[in-house]
């Protein structure tokens, strides 16, 4: 049986292959995601290695729109050690690879006021580096709190649940 190169589509009855590279888990915290999207990335070949080997750092990232073009600034992808003097720069710009409606989409909603884009996770698919990207407006202090409220109370409500009904 001929092996299937993994730049070719899935089989209807297979899931796609993701490798989950990077994650920014304080964006979900400090911002409420309104929409993600899927944008894939431009990288040089250091980048992708030193990615693949999980030295990357998506916390302070944000993407800005620029001359109808999307660039990802500020995440950190840690250089190479084993490469040659040609080393990537760790905070570089980055471009993204979205379609022009998309990008005509995004340009429109980060106009309203307290919009941003905030890089959530980085992964492989089939081959290709992949950003999600969420459209995001910044929470405040007092929002933050309810959050947290929130996530105990439904802790609290799991372990009561757990012990009158038991492990199992």
């Amino acid at each position: 049986m001929p092996s299937r190169k993994p730049e070719q589509a899935a089989a209807p009855g297979e899931p796609e292959r993701q490798v989950q590279l990077a994650d920014n888990r304080k964006a979900n915290f400090d911002y409420q995601i309104e929409r993600r999207l899927e944008a894939g990335i431009a990288l040089r070949g250091t980048e992708i290695k030193s990615l693949r080997a999980g030295h990357a750092n998506l916390r302070d990232g944000y993407a800005r729109v620029e001359n109808g073009e999307v660039w990802l600034r500020n995440v950190h992808i840690a250089p190479w050690a084993n490469s040659s003097q040609e080393n990537h720069d760790p905070l570089r710009p980055r471009k993204l690879l979205l379609h022009k409606e998309e990008i005509g989409l995004l340009v429109g909603t980060i106009a309203q006021k307290g919009y941003t884009l905030v890089p959530l996770r980085m992964y492989v698919k089939h081959g290709r580096a992949k950003v999600e990207l969420g459209v995001a407006r910044g929470r405040k202090r007092f929002d933050k709190r309810q959050v947290i409220k929130e996530r105990e109370a439904t802790r609290e409500m799991d372990a009561a649940i757990k012990r009158r009904v038991g492990r199992g």
